[in-house]
């Protein structure tokens, strides 16, 4: 055989090899890009800040969920989404395919988790709730209200009250202080807006004063319906300065010692809060009023009661005279 026919029979040979490999190699790709990863049941992958493709696909397969990480690498450059994945805890279910994993880690669509603040809570309980979050970032601890408030930008201000209630969504790794943020912020804005549209005539001189009563008919009623009814009432006492004489003030002055028993003796036993021996408001919110509480604290309803009384059932019987008062008391207290 003469030598340039030889050669050509190689480099067709070799031409032939290279298509063969070629095929395969596309076909291996389009397979792995079309075939749902290895997964059983979902699983949680987690992208570290700064993390490359490369290491991403690497961790895939250390966890089994892909066998080549190389073609993970190559579709993420070859669909251009490479330089765009977003670090974040993601979950992945079974029957997700290669492409819709890069696909939605470069939509950052992590997983979210949930902690609701309960209207009522305190302070106390709020932090409670935040430290014991697991998705949370812990950088809080053993700081005082006052030091949290002055890092939330907010020097000087009492913590209570300073939280709207409601249920917060956010990523793993949040810190619990930017948690803090987006519930003082909220409230802030929810006062404020608020206060912008009260009602006229009302005995308060700040929409901090209105945030205390707020807390005071959070604790008061489970019943939505009766918020601006006990308002109503607080706020006629206000303008007639009579005390309001409401309990939730008191067990907030006993702090930690209440035992949940309300007692004569407490009512007599004088603290800042105690609105059965002081006129006025209490110096700062006893809870963390909901945006209704609010709203009722600005909008009470018109009436000429000015007692009430717990029937037993979360509602309430409203008096015009304390001997209707009295009447409901005995009715549904003492007899009960």
């Amino acid at each position: 055989m003469k030598l340039p026919e030889a050669l050509f029979k190689l480099g067709a040979a070799l031409l032939l090899a290279v298509c063969v490999a070629g095929a395969w190699f596309v076909f291996e790709l389009y397979s792995f890009k079309r075939n749902p990863v290895n997964l059983s049941q979902a699983q949680m992958f987690v992208v570290e800040p700064g993390a490359s493709l490369h290491s991403i696909a690497r961790q895939l397969q250390d966890k089994g969920i892909i066998e080549n990480p190389r073609y993970l690498t190559l579709l993420g450059r070859w669909h251009g989404n490479a330089a765009r994945l977003q670090a974040g805890e993601y979950r992945l279910e079974p029957g997700i395919r290669p492409l819709e994993i890069l696909d939605k880690m470069e939509a950052g669509e992590v997983v979210q988790y949930a902690l609701t603040i309960v209207e009522g809570w305190n302070f106390r309980e709020l932090l409670q709730a935040v430290s014991q979050h697991p998705k949370l970032q812990h950088t809080l601890s053993g700081l005082s209200g006052a030091q949290i408030m002055q890092l939330l930008g907010a020097p000087g201000q009492h913590p209570e009250g300073r939280f709207l209630p409601e249920t917060y969504h956010f990523s793993a790794g949040l810190t619990d202080l930017d948690f803090l943020k987006r519930a003082y912020e909220a409230m802030t804005a929810v006062l404020e807006r608020e206060w912008q549209q009260r009602a006229e005539g009302l005995p308060y001189e700040s929409s901090y004063e209105a945030l205390i009563m707020a807390s005071i008919i959070e604790k008061e009623t489970g019943v939505p319906e009766e918020r601006p009814q006990i308002a109503g009432v607080f706020v006629r006492r206000l303008e007639r300065n009579m005390r309001l004489q409401t309990d939730p003030t008191v067990i907030y002055g006993l702090g930690e010692t209440f035992d949940g028993d309300i007692r004569r003796r407490d009512l007599r036993r004088d603290t800042p809060y105690n609105t059965y021996t002081r006129h006025g408001l209490p110096p700062t919110p006893i809870a963390l009023p909901g945006a209704d509480a609010i709203h009722a604290a600005l909008h009470p309803a018109s009436g000429d009661s000015l007692y009430f009384v717990s029937k037993g059932d979360g509602s309430h019987h409203f008096s015009a005279t304390l001997e209707e008062h009295i009447n409901a008391v005995r009715q549904y207290q003492l007899n009960r």
